[in-house]
């Protein structure tokens, strides 16, 4: 058990950083999401929201397009397909480490 633990590759941690697995992982499971539920679901404050929507953008997992609903500004966000396969293979691995980890005893 314990070599599946040594041989474990490094999570990336663009995507493992708490508040962009939220992200990322609340947009795996829809078309696209905008700015304001994006704030509502993670709780960050616009500004923190912003930063990291931007590293997910110049990571190139999720693109962003701002645009105007009505006379109202509109930030949507998208899943890119590298961003899909960067968060279904962090969840992957986490799951590999949680089944390696199983059945370990000290000593």
């Amino acid at each position: 058990m314990a070599r599946s633990l040594e041989r474990f590759d490094p999570l990336d941690r663009l995507v493992h950083e708490p508040a962009r697995l939220v992200i990322l992982t609340a947009l795996a499971s829809c078309a696209s999401a905008d700015f304001v539920f994006l704030q509502r679901i993670t709780g960050l404050t616009t500004g923190n929201l912003s930063g990291h929507l931007t590293k997910l953008s110049e990571g190139r997992l999720v693109t962003i397009e701002k645009r105007f609903v009505g006379k109202k500004p509109n930030t949507r966000v998208v899943l890119s397909a590298e961003g899909r396969r960067a968060v279904n293979d962090h969840w992957r691995r986490l799951e590999e480490l949680r089944a390696g980890a199983r059945g370990l005893k000290p000593g």
